[in-house]
């Protein structure tokens, strides 16, 4: 999933207080995320989804989310 968003050439930035930061902290550390900066975009791409914002329709294919394994022919469903 990485390679959809490797074009990343925006830079956002936030500011936070404490009890902000501490709550992201614990959240990115239980789920094991790499940085706050992946944090801060998963949490961003699941509220986006629950508002019905898919950024998936930007073009890219399901095989990059783990849908569907193999390619447009022939494909099998995977389920998870």
């Amino acid at each position: 999933m990485a390679d959809e968003f490797e074009d990343r050439n925006e830079r956002l930035q936030i500011m936070l207080s404490g009890i902000e930061l501490a709550a992201l902290d614990s959240w990115r550390f239980s789920r094991r995320m790499p940085s706050r900066a992946a944090a801060v975009r998963e949490l961003l791409r699941l509220r986006l989804a629950t508002e019905g914002i898919d950024l998936a329709s930007g073009g890219e294919k399901s095989s990059h989310f783990g849908m569907i394994e193999g390619g447009s022919t022939g494909a099998t469903n995977k389920r998870k």
